[in-house]
């Protein structure tokens, strides 16, 4: 069986949120299982491919309305990622160095249209293609209606929601760019008035996923106009959980954190960690570190912040880390803070790979309260490191933490508001002043398995049961 990923980001090539984690892991975890899963993207001028080399397996045009762009195909040499990875290269508009840009429309729809002329062109055609948010939302329909693409309709087609806020929408001007089809089912690309490429995919593709079960129930009340289309198309959408990399997120292996540890030798790795992270930010090891990693959003609760800081900071014993980049007035509102709370409290404004992994080696407890959050991956990395994640109850943050006060392993809340989420710091605080507790729920949530391989063999036997 022959899988196609197609997807704007993935890791390690190009990472903006957590969909590039999925991508450069379900892959991965698939050709293992005896698949062969491959992936294509578009080809950006980044690190990642400034510092690897390619060859070119196809070269031609890709017609994007009236125009006529170039466009070669490129494949990674000297691969190790786990998959063949391919990239689309139209220099004209794909090669930024950033992954998202202003004329979004023109680049994510002549990526998906070179992406369809190559593979009419592959000797050996995938089974499934798999598409990855609205990025790649037209591509379901263009295979079922455009002429152009006759020979691929019968190539079965998956989408999967990453984050159903945001839809690709563009207005019916631009229709003319995508590839002739009959007109009269224009009303599948269509919603609200608009094209929306996302949901054109919950409408054309074989079947759709989300990347977990309790986000996909949420998505029929709450998915940014959505709502009906998906209970309506509800019969051919299924919830399967993200996993993690198992490889990358190791303890034992870890090459970023200051001293890599076991289940055995927990303390001394993760004092040897925190520790670190105290003395670069000049606070007291000696304190429950609380912390968050992550886009400074609405959606992720991040405009609670300063409120949640400094009602817990007036009146907790506690230390917290923030590290993340997103509006600039909940920046500037954070940083702020570090005047008020120097020696308890700092920030890392922006995002560093290392000291990402340090935090979650080294911090007690991880934050999450999320408004929105359709699996969530922070709090299955701070599982697999032994910090206990304290968590709103939504979307895969649901699925995967459970309370110590249900005999579980983390700390849920249920509202979000600054009172609530201030009384969840202050529960675990309690279990932070009993350290056999405390040492005891490390302990167990280092051994709960949130790998890829369970849900990778789930996504195979979805692919085996597609019918058009």
């Amino acid at each position: 069986m022959n899988i196609l990923h197609v997807s704007a980001e993935c890791y390690p090539i190009a990472k903006v949120g957590g969909l590039a984690d999925v991508v450069g892991s379900l892959p991965k975890y698939q050709n293992k299982l005896g698949v062969t899963s491959e992936v294509v993207m578009p080809f950006y001028d980044n690190a990642f491919t400034k510092s690897n080399k390619f060859k070119t397996i196809s070269s031609s045009k890709v017609r994007l309305g009236v125009f006529d762009l170039d466009v070669n195909i490129l494949m990674l040499e000297n691969n190790d990622l786990g998959f063949d990875l391919f990239l689309v290269d139209i220099p004209t508009l794909l090669f930024k160095d950033y992954v998202y840009s202003s004329n979004d429309t023109e680049r994510f729809l002549a990526f998906q249209i070179a992406v369809l002329d190559w593979v009419l062109q592959k000797e050996k055609r995938p089974k499934v293609v798999h598409c990855h948010d609205h990025h790649t939302g037209l591509i379901p329909f263009m295979m079922d209606q455009c002429y152009k693409y006759s020979e691929l309709k019968n190539v079965a087609t998956i989408t999967t929601i990453h984050n159903a806020q945001y839809q690709g929408w563009f207005s019916h001007d631009k229709v003319y760019m995508i590839p002739e089809f009959d007109f009269t089912q224009v009303g599948l690309i269509d919603w609200n008035h608009q094209i929306n490429p996302l949901a054109a995919a919950i409408k054309c593709a074989w079947k759709v996923t989300t990347v977990s079960p309790s986000y996909m129930e949420e998505l029929k009340s709450n998915a940014n106009g959505l709502e009906s289309l998906l209970s309506h198309e509800s019969a051919k959408c299924v919830g399967i959980l993200n996993g993690i990399d198992t490889q990358v997120w190791n303890t034992e292996t870890d090459n970023y954190i200051i001293k890599n540890y076991t289940q055995k030798t927990l303390d001394a790795g993760r004092k040897a960690n925190k520790e670190w992270l105290c003395k670069e930010f000049g606070l007291n090891p000696q304190k429950p570190l609380f912390s968050f990693i992550g886009r400074l959003v609405g959606e992720k609760g991040a405009d609670l912040f300063p409120q949640i800081f400094d009602a817990a900071l007036q009146h907790l014993d506690i230390s917290i880390l923030l590290l993340g980049s997103g509006q600039k007035d909940i920046e500037g509102a954070l940083e702020m803070l570090t005047y008020k709370y120097k020696g308890d409290y700092s920030t890392y404004i922006g995002y560093d790979e290392r000291l990402a992994h340090i935090i979650y080696a080294g911090a007690d407890f991880l934050l999450m309260p999320s408004r929105v959050e359709p699996c969530g991956l922070n709090q299955m990395y701070a599982l697999r490191y032994g910090t206990i994640p304290i968590v709103n109850s939504v979307g895969g943050l649901k699925d995967t933490v459970i309370d110590v006060e249900g005999g579980g392993f983390g700390f849920v809340h249920h509202q979000l508001n600054t009172e609530t989420v201030v009384k969840t710091i202050e529960r675990a605080t309690l279990l932070y002043d009993d350290q056999k507790e405390f040492n005891k729920i490390r302990n167990l949530i280092m051994q709960i398995d949130h790998s890829w391989d369970s849900s990778a063999k789930a996504y195979i036997n979805l692919y085996k049961s597609l019918k058009k």
